[in-house]
């Protein structure tokens, strides 16, 4: 089999997201976020009662957020609301983020940690936006983790589920993962790379696989050009990917509004469990809003769970927990703390390039408590009949699995 790296020859995608990877360190630091946040400052004093300003890119992460907006249940809430703004980069969203350009965004669940431990930027998780939702995609030839020895993958960020899974996997079969150099047959390099770059590069053989969010892991097997190994939701049962981030200002100091963004998100999860055909319409780029660049069969694919061949993924093995019975997505708004909790305890064993030195002093039990509000969350989904509603246990608490 022949094996493919990046050290030799890197694409100009790969230094892209290097340069955006570095940028947004710096941001993550309390020196680089300082000009950002006194802008935050002048523009919230300009603007107290400022409306919902919605920062996103155009993957399905962002699902309940736009199936709010679209469908009008923010405005039903009696808050203002500006049409959602579309970002390339993690890097970009961010900086608008921390600037005060926009109020409430997705964000990778350990880039939220990171956010607030490392630079201490005032943010808070207050909803979940979706599980699972995520896979590793891999060249054709390749049918078992141990291939990828001695080759690259690709992953959205350092600090994302995708990264912690990856090497979860990994370390099962004996692979070491490391970030520069080129990898003996026992090791596997990772590089970040903008999920919007990872199918070319997929497709022209400069990486072995890649692990990202939906859709591009569908468009991957559309275009033929690779299949998926394994389902992140099926190492982790129901991980959380994205996270709503809200300013904790806007917690502190408006939180009716603040509990009204969230009915709204909270709502839109309940609608997206009844009607998954319309919502990868929402999405698609054929809908008047053209939220994101992807065709309908593509998020179909995706949020349709009848189009879900599970004989051929159990098959195939990216499927290995057939009792889960996991959908490729799913969607409900709670923030478990033990979810918290044994990332924080899973972020201490991954290797993450840049800034790291945090997380050893890091407590999962305060870090759950600390960096999540869940208050709004919950009086949100009891409004509307409880965790019940989506399908779970109405305790608000639940246990991690974790396979290999």
């Amino acid at each position: 089999m022949k094996k493919t790296d990046l050290s030799h020859s890197e694409p100009v995608a790969t230094q892209e997201a290097r340069r955006q990877f570095l940028k947004l360190s710096s941001l993550f630091t309390a020196a680089g976020a300082l000009p950002l946040l006194n802008l935050h400052k002048q523009a919230r004093a300009a603007e107290a009662d400022a409306p919902l300003r919605i920062g996103y890119l155009p993957i399905t992460d962002a699902t309940p957020l736009l199936v709010a907006h679209n469908n009008g249940i923010f405005e039903e809430q009696g808050i203002k609301v500006e049409k959602p703004r579309l970002f390339r980069s993690w890097a970009q969203l961010v900086e608008a983020f921390l600037a005060g350009q926009v109020n409430a965004v997705h964000l990778l669940s350990p880039m939220t940690i990171w956010a607030r431990y490392g630079s201490q930027s005032k943010a808070k998780v207050v909803a979940w936006n979706h599980m699972s939702g995520s896979g590793l995609t891999v060249q054709p030839n390749i049918n078992d983790l141990s291939d990828l020895g001695g080759t690259t993958v690709a992953i959205p960020f350092w600090y994302s589920i995708h990264n912690v899974v990856l090497q979860h996997l990994l370390k099962s079969k004996g692979l070491e993962s490391i970030a520069d150099g080129e990898p003996g047959p026992k090791q596997v390099k990772l590089v970040v790379m903008a999920p919007s770059d990872m199918l070319p590069a997929l497709a022209n053989r400069r990486i072995s696989g890649y692990i990202v969010a939906e859709p591009f892991n569908a468009a991957a097997e559309q275009l033929k050009v690779g299949k998926i190994l394994r389902f992140t939701g099926d190492v982790w049962k129901d991980h959380a990917c994205c996270v709503v981030l809200m300013h904790e200002e806007d917690t502190v100091n408006r939180p009716e509004w603040s509990q009204a963004v969230v009915n709204g998100i909270v709502q839109a999860q309940a609608w997206i469990q009844d009607n998954r055909e319309e919502t990868a319409r929402i999405l698609s780029k054929e809908h008047d809003q053209r939220y994101t660049p992807h065709a309908y069969e593509t998020l179909a694919q995706v949020l349709v769970p009848a189009k879900l061949d599970r004989a051929m993924y159990e098959k195939d093995g990216a499927i290995v927990n057939k009792e889960w019975e996991e959908k490729r997505i799913d969607f409900q708004p709670y923030p478990f703390p033990s979810y918290t909790e044994e990332l924080v305890r899973r972020l201490k064993d991954t290797l993450v390039s840049g800034r790291n030195d945090f997380l050893a002093e890091l407590d999962p039990a305060y870090v759950a408590k600390d960096l999540v509000d869940d208050r709004f969350a919950r009086k949100a989904i009891e409004s509307i009949g409880g965790l019940p509603v989506f399908g779970l246990q109405p305790d608000y608490e639940r246990q991690e699995i974790i396979t290999v």
